[in-house]
């Protein structure tokens, strides 16, 4: 199991009086084989730690080490390393490339693991992947179009374990699902983590969600963290009123779902 530690993070657009600040001195640290839930309201930085840690975003301060190594910097050894960080996008229909049969879209995450398969090998491990995230592996050479959006979402996180993760940051995974879907996803991601012993970084903007697949929490306003802790201790007596405004906001969740209908 892995550890994804954020340290002193800021995240600047720009130069000089027009310089926008997205990320300013965040600190967190995602422990080790636990799921650590990042939430905000949108536009307050949250995803932007999440292309950092990807390597999708560059810091202007700070290091992003995952067991000790620096992936934020440039150099061969990062790089490497930050193949071991993959990324669940929000929309699996803009994912997935909509010409593509979903066996092959996954067959793409192998590519991450810098190994070579055979082709059997392959279609083997395809069909593995599709069977955990309870996709039958006979349609793995349907395109995306017949799917259901909660069943395009499991297959895009199936791409992410093709490349063997040692953490998984799933950005707003379940906010363009319908609600009732959003529980198959979420029960999914749990079983997930718990089978195969993953490190998640877990963005959303709905604490709800955050409680419900969480250890522990962060809770991010205009780029900064101004709450951290465990998560039921955080949401049983937080000590920001912004934190005490997103429980006000929070739905019931519902029951779980049959993951092979949505």
């Amino acid at each position: 199991m892995s550890e994804l530690e954020f340290s002193g993070v800021t995240v600047r657009y720009g130069r000089g009086r027009t310089a926008v600040t997205a990320v300013e001195d965040a600190t967190l640290r995602v422990r080790p084989g636990t799921t650590h839930g990042l939430v905000g309201e949108s536009g307050s930085g949250k995803s932007t730690v999440a292309r950092v840690a990807v390597g999708l975003e560059r810091v202007s301060a700070g290091t992003v080490r995952l067991d000790g190594v620096d992936i934020a910097d440039r150099s061969r050894a990062a790089r490497l390393a930050r193949r071991r960080v993959q990324m669940v996008f929000q929309d699996p229909a803009s994912a997935l490339d909509p010409r593509v049969p979903v066996g092959r879209s996954v067959a793409e995450g192998l590519l991450a693991t810098g190994r070579t398969f055979t082709r059997a090998v392959r279609e083997a491990r395809v069909r593995e992947l599709l069977d955990l995230v309870h996709i039958d592996p006979a349609r793995g050479a349907d395109l995306p179009a017949r799917f259901s959006g909660g069943q395009r979402q499991r297959i895009t996180i199936a791409r992410a374990l093709a490349a063997e993760p040692a953490v998984l940051v799933a950005d707003e995974i379940t906010s363009a699902l319908d609600v009732s879907v959003q529980g198959v996803v979420l029960n999914l991601l749990r079983e997930l983590q718990a089978e195969l012993s993953l490190t998640m970084l877990f963005i959303s903007h709905n604490l709800a969600v955050v409680r419900y697949v969480s250890d522990e929490v962060s809770v991010m306003r205009s780029g900064r963290i101004v709450e951290h802790g465990p998560t039921e201790a955080v949401l049983a007596d937080p000590s920001d009123p912004y934190t005490r405004e997103l429980l006000r906001s929070v739905p019931v969740m519902g029951a779980a779902l049959d993951l092979e209908d949505a």
